[in-house]
């Protein structure tokens, strides 16, 4: 057997230019939001076609207080409903959860794995008040179908983008065409600050509140620390009197000036990460090519880029068992996950019961699929070493 490796699913690289961005975050005495937090996000707005691009903890904390925003400015009553895809990570549907919101489980198409369009209109109650699509392993959903839908039906679109940006679907980056879409800079995404993420928005009002729920609720009037520095006698006084003033019940989400400094100095190299990464993918497409009759490789929707945060697989033969296969890789040093499943959770399966009989796709894919890394920090000798694996379980 070929010499052990160990390929993991994501990866980052702190380059010069990231040392040089932490020590003069370090040097600049400022730890709280400054001129690293600004630039990071005007320039994520800039890359997805977004006015507003606010900087945060998490993607989880972009989603649930996005849905917080919507369910206080439009009024939505405890138990409104909120349609979900039937794979993703579990994070997309707790948020619904936490908010005191109902999701609704939706089918996903089996080729691209993003919420089937044709089965949201059947989910629709006069209750519903809003759609998360998720565009997952880096590309998006099919939005020209789910957007017709929503403006049909009156209702919100929040994107759930987290593992997809700097891509494109029809000529529009992915995670430009809701009300509001999220993003993460998680460890394992297509750029890392290690944790955070951004919700995003081209409306002046949402993005005022968005930041100040993740500011504890805090007027809008002071939501940095620069806000109040001001020759203005008279404002410099109402900003003074308002400073301390929670306008919203919020929350602490909010990071350092050492992510967002971590954030910019993979902005400078983003196109090479995502080129790197789709090239990495299609030399794992071109070489397992030959098992199309076991494994379904990842498809590109027609109109669209593919990030390729991660690469996924489905088993299309009962001859393979997907176990064995995972077996096999895991204990060469591959690293797999499942492929998102969702609605057969265990605390899933304990609140709704058995829900995978009503969503015949996401059984499928919950039974068969998985995911391998395809980073941009994978060697040739690394991606080799993955074939070489597939064509050892299937010499067997």
């Amino acid at each position: 057997m070929a010499k052990r490796l160990q390929i993991g699913i994501g990866n980052i690289t702190i380059d010069a230019v990231a040392k040089r961005y932490i020590m003069d975050f370090l040097a600049s005495g400022r730890l709280s939001y400054g001129d690293f937090t600004r630039r990071f996000e005007s320039q994520m707005a800039k890359l997805h076609d977004r006015r507003w691009a606010i900087f945060c903890n998490s993607g989880t904390s972009a989603l649930h207080v996005s849905l917080s925003v919507l369910k206080d400015k439009y009024g939505w009553k405890g138990g409104d409903e909120v349609i979900v895809p039937s794979i993703t990570f579990i994070a997309t549907s707790n948020v619904v959860q936490h908010n005191r919101l109902t999701p609704l489980f939706v089918d996903v198409e089996k080729d691209y794995f993003g919420i089937n369009p044709v089965k949201i209109e059947e989910k629709i109650t006069k209750r519903t008040r809003h759609v998360i699509p998720v565009h997952l392993f880096g590309q998006s959903c099919d939005m020209q179908n789910i957007v017709r839908i929503a403006k049909k039906h009156k209702l919100m679109l929040v994107e759930d983008s987290c593992e997809a940006m700097f891509v494109k679907y029809r000529g529009k980056p992915v995670g430009s065409a809701g009300d509001i879409a999220c993003f993460s800079t998680y460890a394992t995404h297509l750029i890392t600050t290690g944790v955070g993420g951004f919700a995003m928005t081209n409306d002046n009002d949402l993005a005022i509140m968005i930041k100040s729920y993740f500011n504890h609720g805090r007027d809008g009037i002071y939501l940095s620390i620069d806000d109040d520095n001001t020759t203005n006698h008279r404002k410099l006084l109402r900003i003074v009197e308002r400073r301390f003033s929670f306008v919203h019940l919020g929350y602490s989400f909010r990071l350092t000036e050492l992510e967002a400094a971590l954030g910019m100095a993979q902005l400078s190299r983003w196109k090479s990460i995502i080129k790197k990464r789709q090239a990495n993918a299609n030399y794992l497409t071109r070489h397992l090519k030959k098992y199309e009759g076991y494994l379904g490789l990842p498809k590109i929707r027609p109109g669209a880029q593919h990030a390729f945060m991660l690469y996924p697989i489905v088993i299309n033969n009962p001859q393979i068992n997907r176990e064995k296969l995972i077996e096999h890789l895991e204990t060469r040093g591959i690293e797999t996950r499942y492929l998102m499943p969702l609605i057969n959770q265990p605390i899933y399966v304990k609140m709704f019961g058995n829900l995978e009989d009503q969503y015949p796709v996401a059984r499928f894919l919950n039974r068969n699929g998985f995911i391998i890394g395809c980073h941009q920090d994978l060697t040739k000798k690394e991606l080799d070493y993955i074939i070489d694996t597939f064509d050892r379980f299937f010499e067997k």
